[in-house]
């Protein structure tokens, strides 16, 4: 068996072992309200940090400012509760005519 074969079925066993304790521990264990307040944010924290990184860097540096600019279209039209494709479509509109305009 080649080692990436191996590897391939360890990823597997961990994941169903890993996707199995969850029903298996369900009730048995109580997690503090404190730490569900922390993973609560830290499921935060690493979302911001993904779009972060996702609408500002592009090859390992800045990726220019139409992007953040589409981006920040997105979020304002998400937060104004504007429907989904709206808010895709609003944000690659903003990016297209920024860049047009020779805005990098």
């Amino acid at each position: 068996m080649s080692p990436t074969v191996a590897m391939i079925l360890a990823l597997a066993l961990g994941t169903y072992a890993f996707r199995l304790v969850g029903p298996a521990l369900h009730g048995r264990v109580e997690i503090p309200p404190r730490v569900r307040d922390l993973l609560s944010a830290g499921a935060v924290v690493l979302l911001a940090a993904l779009l972060a990184t996702g609408a500002l860097t592009e090859g390992g540096g800045f990726a220019g400012w139409a992007r953040p600019a589409g981006v920040l279209a997105a979020g304002l039209l998400a937060w104004r509760r504007a429907p989904f494709a709206v808010v895709v479509l609003g944000a690659a509109a903003t990016a297209a005519v920024l860049r047009a305009l020779g805005v990098a």
